[in-house]
């Protein structure tokens, strides 16, 4: 058996969670705030160290193997609103006949699937989407490009200037109209 390898911040995040408060997540050392905390939480995450309910976090059973303690009991289990709504459409489909269970259940499982995150690809990017923007006949302003991106308007500019000019060699114009903004464009 292999043992994880925990940082100090993890250790002791870990330990006051388990000796504390029943597992949850709760408490951070001094040193530790704001995306230092998502940073932490990133990482025991993905070492699947930790796991969620939705709302909050709780030291999973790879956590308590990492400490070098007993799992908790197999009834305390902590059931989110997602597994306990998936539960509720087995047990549904179950008792359906059949044609009536898996048209209910595909949609079911359509509905859940587009509250997914997407991951990203070129086609969806935000570079993908200003690019869009400024192919448009009327363009775009920085303002509305820093509105669908949540970029500030120096990047929206040098994102113009680096990637765009200078990477992809896209043409890019711009007008002003009498007391109006700024529109760019792809020429």
């Amino acid at each position: 058996m292999t043992t994880t390898q925990l940082t100090p911040a993890q250790q002791a995040i870990l330990a006051h969670a388990v000796e504390h408060t029943s597992g949850k997540i709760d408490w951070f050392p001094d040193n530790i705030k704001g995306g230092a905390r998502k940073k932490v939480l990133d990482g025991l995450f993905n070492r699947a160290l930790i796991t969620t309910d939705g709302t909050d976090w709780f030291v999973a059973a790879e956590g308590y193997d990492a400490l070098r303690l007993p799992r908790p009991g197999l009834n305390k289990k902590v059931t989110g609103q997602f597994e306990a709504h998936l539960d509720q459409i087995i047990a549904n489909a179950e008792g359906a006949s059949v044609a009536t269970s898996d048209h209910e259940l595909e949609a079911a499982v359509t509905a859940a699937e587009a509250t997914w995150v997407k991951p990203r690809t070129r086609e969806n990017s935000k570079q993908a989407e200003v690019i869009r923007m400024l192919q448009r006949p009327e363009g775009a302003t920085i303002g509305q490009i820093c509105t669908a991106t949540g970029w500030q308007a120096h990047t929206v500019r040098g994102t113009f200037a680096g990637a765009f000019k200078k990477k992809l060699g896209l043409n890019i114009v711009s007008d002003k109209p009498q007391g109006g903004e700024r529109i760019y464009r792809i020429a």
